[in-house]
């Protein structure tokens, strides 16, 4: 036995009835000879963690476009956030850590600049619609090593694909992903909004948080044990009907509060016209985008309007007002 062989050994020892094993994934794509150290899903979580796509997610807005402070959550510490949930929550189910944390690592690498105030000025403006749960897979797939994509496993596109709340995992780890998306950015929004001053823990209302907890380590607390204790030795993941109520409540507190809230959000606008904007533009004027995204038309037949949406959903916030100041903004004269 190589260590792969051994390790794949130790996840049949080991793992729950439930858990998905390394050497019954679905594959990739196109078949490549297998490392002799890592299974499949730890060398997924590696290809991602090495990603262009997942370092810009450190200058992409999480909910706070562009904020002035050290503290804030950008779309990289969500992502973080998330996979240690599901690597906790996994590794207390006796599930595939490395199965979840490539799925939780993969999840918003097609997130848009300004969050998903770009990503619905996309799907807005382009005829072909955006959603960033397909973009992220699609980054996986095409976009990322000019084109040719990460070759990852079934399991963890699936997982990425349907990380969204109505999607429908596969795997026990997509499934417990899914959860820990809305776990890690219920209870680091509100941080985040108070703060920025947006809210306080006092306003939060106090029926969901008689259950959850009053702070952030307690609510988090709350909801990763209740989700092992009514999921443990089960074929599925599973809440309570008090807690799930109680966490459901919540988020549509801050949908209300804050990711609704026109003190907080009052520079999306402008957002959404930038991003709009630059859609039009680069739809006029396709040969002014990177050469790797030209090949993407006139070499892999990919539709136009599909790949200006790559070409600005991987822009970083920075880069796209860098872009749009470039190309709108008169500069001044230096004869």
């Amino acid at each position: 036995m190589n260590i792969r062989e051994m390790a794949e050994q130790r996840e049949a020892d080991y793992l729950s009835p439930y858990a998905s094993l390394s050497r019954n994934s679905r594959g990739r794509e196109r078949e490549e000879p297998p490392c002799d150290i890592r299974p499949v899903y730890q060398r997924d979580r590696d290809r991602i963690l090495h990603s262009k796509a997942f370092r810009r997610l450190k200058h992409k807005t999480q909910v706070f476009l562009l904020p002035q402070g050290d503290h804030y959550r950008t779309r990289l510490t969500h992502t973080l956030e998330v996979a240690q949930t599901a690597r906790t929550i996994t590794r207390a189910l006796r599930l595939n850590e490395d199965l979840a944390e490539a799925i939780a690592l993969g999840h918003d690498l097609g997130h848009t600049p300004f969050g998903h105030a770009g990503e619905g000025a996309l799907n807005e403006i382009c005829p072909l619609g955006f959603a960033h749960y397909e973009q992220s897979v699609r980054v996986v797939e095409l976009l990322e090593k000019k084109g040719e994509g990460l070759n990852l496993t079934w399991e963890v596109r699936d997982g990425i694909r349907n990380h969204r709340t109505s999607g429908h995992p596969s795997t026990m780890e997509g499934k417990i992903v899914r959860l820990s998306d809305k776990i890690a950015y219920i209870n680091h929004d509100i941080d985040d909004a108070e703060r920025a001053g947006i809210l306080s823990e006092e306003e939060l209302p106090e029926e969901f948080c008689l259950l959850l907890g009053h702070s952030t380590r307690e609510r988090l607390n709350t909801l990763i044990h209740d989700i092992v204790k009514n999921s443990y030795d089960k074929p599925d993941i599973l809440m309570s009907p008090e807690i799930a109520g109680a966490m459901q409540g919540l988020r549509s507190f801050l949908f209300d509060h804050v990711y609704y809230n026109p003190e907080a959000k009052q520079e999306e606008r402008k957002a959404r016209e930038m991003i709009q904007e630059l859609y039009r533009y680069y739809n006029r004027h396709a040969d002014r985008m990177p050469k790797e995204y030209l090949e993407l038309i006139h070499q892999k037949s990919q539709p136009q309007e599909r790949v200006v949406c790559d070409y600005i959903a991987g822009m970083t916030d920075q880069y796209a007002i860098d872009r749009f100041a470039e190309i709108f903004i008169p500069k001044a004269w230096r004869g």
